[in-house]
């Protein structure tokens, strides 16, 4: 991982079991399907709940700053904790969670090289008992607004000089599909935002779940014309894909300015009047 721009982002499958107990780490589990942790994880680990637990029960929004500290102080995460992320699916909602401590300036927080399935195919041992774990005492600064995009800052993106990365499937980018089968949210338009270049997230993946190596990931972007010259601004449907772009691009890759769109298009392909194209993904 020594290539990567911040090697320290990323732990391995080992890491977790030489350090997972420690009294300084929190292991956090983040599933697609959330029936998972329930069903085993990794010991020590917390489950959170990407529906109902990470994000706003009643607007389309993240969790406000007295939530957000609520949600970690009663996890037992202190602003001194590292936080590492793991879960189903490659990761995707453990890399939302990741983007979401960021956002809310949370000093250490990792992803595992690897997700769940990794550990399983290891024959490592997950275990169905709930830590009780003592409360933490948290508190949040103010939000960093760098690592987020808005609907404006993209509206405000298509005229200027800018990398859109549309990190969906091929399907979803044509607009013949318009979302992964299984999935609820969704939108009144197929298709993709103008001038977006198609890579799907998933490519950054090898088949193991770890993470491509950095000769690989950059071939990956710049083939597509997503270079560290320009802005950068990530989307996918929901933002949790595109968290896990948001995080390969910044840390592993070394982006400075890049960006989450985190209403992605269930937003925008929603949008009276939003310009959207049609054609072809990666």
């Amino acid at each position: 991982m020594a290539d990567y721009a911040n090697p320290d982002v990323l732990v391995s499958t080992d890491w977790v079991v030489e350090h997972g107990n420690d009294p300084n780490v929190r292991l956090v589990e983040v599933d697609v399907d959330t029936s998972s942790y329930d069903k085993g994880h990794i010991e020590g680990a917390v489950g959170l709940n990407w529906n109902t637990q990470l994000c706003d029960q009643i607007r389309r929004e993240l969790l406000d700053e007295n939530d957000w500290v609520s949600l970690l102080s009663g996890i037992g995460i202190t602003n001194n904790t590292i936080v590492i992320a793991y879960g189903d699916n490659n990761n995707w909602f453990a890399a939302w969670f990741v983007w979401q401590l960021k956002y809310y300036g949370h000093q250490d927080a990792r992803l595992m090289n690897g997700d769940r399935l990794k550990w399983e195919k290891e024959n490592r041992p997950l275990i169905t008992a709930v830590p009780s774990l003592p409360a933490g005492s948290y508190t949040a600064p103010t939000p960093d607004a760098s690592l987020r995009a808005s609907r404006a800052n993209v509206e405000k993106a298509l005229g200027s000089n800018i990398n859109l990365a549309d990190v969906r499937s091929p399907d979803e980018f044509s607009g013949k599909v318009l979302a992964p089968e299984g999935l609820n949210e969704t939108c009144q338009r197929g298709g993709h935002i103008p001038v977006a270049s198609s890579i799907p997230w998933a490519k950054a993946v090898n088949e193991d779940g770890t993470l491509k190596s950095r000769e690989e990931l950059d071939a990956l972007y710049q083939a597509e014309g997503v270079t560290l010259e320009k802005p950068t601004i990530a989307y996918c449907r929901i933002g949790e894909r595109s968290s896990h772009s948001w995080f390969v691009l910044k840390y592993l890759m070394g982006y400075t300015d890049v960006r989450n769109y985190d209403g992605s298009w269930t937003e925008w392909g929603n949008l009276v009047g939003a310009p959207i194209e049609k054609g072809p993904g990666s």
